[in-house]
């Protein structure tokens, strides 16, 4: 039986904007929760309306956490389930085809986006004295900001699914558990002490490199013939943006974090760039790091077996074989495309005998 989970998410935003819609008005409480706040008087009109920061937008990210939690199963359950089921995979395939496919919708949106945001701001093209330059940037323009909060409500939204159960755990929950902690630490941290320009870039290298990565895996899952050189492809934006580029970006932490821009603490003007946020910013990017280095790992083993030996091993600690009773599990033959488990999910999987 399917179960409908999109309703409870329904039916709290019908609420809401059932609500605002008596009053579509700035003095409207509810307008906090679905527009930004802290908007700016504009008195230059050569730049774009600026916008603040402040307690209102954890309503912000609360409400559009909802609207992803909507989303996500509302695809997943009506749309993407039926094209699931015509692929003709079994029942267990089909949740993960159903995952990565929402993955890789929401990333072929945002990875743009992304892209155009930090085009907004001095950071492009990965311009690090770019987020240290005017410090502190304590506002932003409309883009910009619901660019930053949108993401931060994806991951608050996939923390929700992480601490439901919503996914089934693979070997490597724990890696994926702590690199949830780690980005919501930096999301947040960036957010309130001004280094949104850094974060952008940050944000931007893994939206891209984990639309390569979904994509990859539904290939896989779909068992298509380009499984192989399109993984080739994911491999290459994985190492450039998840390495060189953010690599790159602690670098400047040690070279232009206290050069390029104030360096103080000071709690009334708000400037925060100082030996405390230094060490902060370099641990948590560090530990990042560290994780994504930990799944590059797999890749390049996998990748070698593959290549250089033709040999296929399976490293998940639970069976992926499809659980329809109607479908017998079939024999792994010598051409099986190797198994890669990465960020909880396998990315290309044991080819199958026809």
């Amino acid at each position: 039986m399917v179960k409908h989970t999109f309703v409870l998410p329904a039916c709290i935003l019908l609420v809401f904007l059932t609500g605002y819609a008596l009053n579509p008005s700035e003095a409207n409480p509810l307008h906090r929760w679905i527009f930004l706040s802290y908007r700016l008087p504009h008195e230059d009109p050569t730049r774009p309306v600026q916008y603040g920061k402040g307690p209102w937008d954890l309503a912000f990210v609360a409400f559009y956490t909802v609207v992803l939690s909507f989303t996500r199963e509302f695809v997943m359950q009506e749309l993407l389930r039926p094209l699931a089921r015509r692929t003709g995979l079994g029942r267990s395939k089909q949740a993960r085809f159903m995952e990565q496919m929402y993955t890789a919708l929401y990333f072929v949106v945002l990875g743009p986006a992304g892209i155009y945001v930090m085009s907004r701001t001095p950071v492009w093209y990965f311009n690090t004295r770019g987020m240290y330059e005017g410090f502190p940037h304590r506002t932003h323009e409309a883009c910009v900001k619901f660019y930053y909060l949108f993401q931060a409500a994806y991951w608050a939204q996939q923390a929700i699914v992480l601490l439901l159960g919503m996914e089934k755990p693979r070997k490597d929950f724990k890696e994926l558990v702590g690199h949830h902690v780690v980005s919501l630490a930096l999301i947040g941290l960036s957010y309130r002490f001004h280094f949104v320009h850094l974060g952008i870039a940050v944000y931007t290298t893994h939206d891209i490199s984990d639309f390569f990565l979904a994509t990859s895996k539904v290939l896989n899952y779909m068992e298509h013939p380009l499984v192989g050189p399109y993984f080739f492809l994911f491999m290459c934006v994985w190492i450039y943006l998840r390495h060189v580029v953010n690599l790159g970006i602690i670098w400047s932490l040690f070279t232009e974090f206290r050069t390029v821009g104030p360096f103080e603490l000071n709690w009334e003007t708000e400037q925060y760039k100082c030996t405390l946020s230094q060490y902060i910013t370099a641990a948590l990017l560090s530990s990042l790091q560290a994780l994504n280095l930990f799944w590059l790992f797999h890749i390049v083993r996998i990748a070698y077996r593959f290549v250089v030996h033709n040999i296929a091993e399976d490293d998940r600690s639970d069976d992926e074989h499809d659980d329809d009773p109607d479908q017998p599990p079939l024999a792994l033959v010598k051409e099986a495309v190797p198994t890669l488990e990465l960020n909880g999910r396998a990315v290309v999987a044991h080819g199958r005998a026809r």
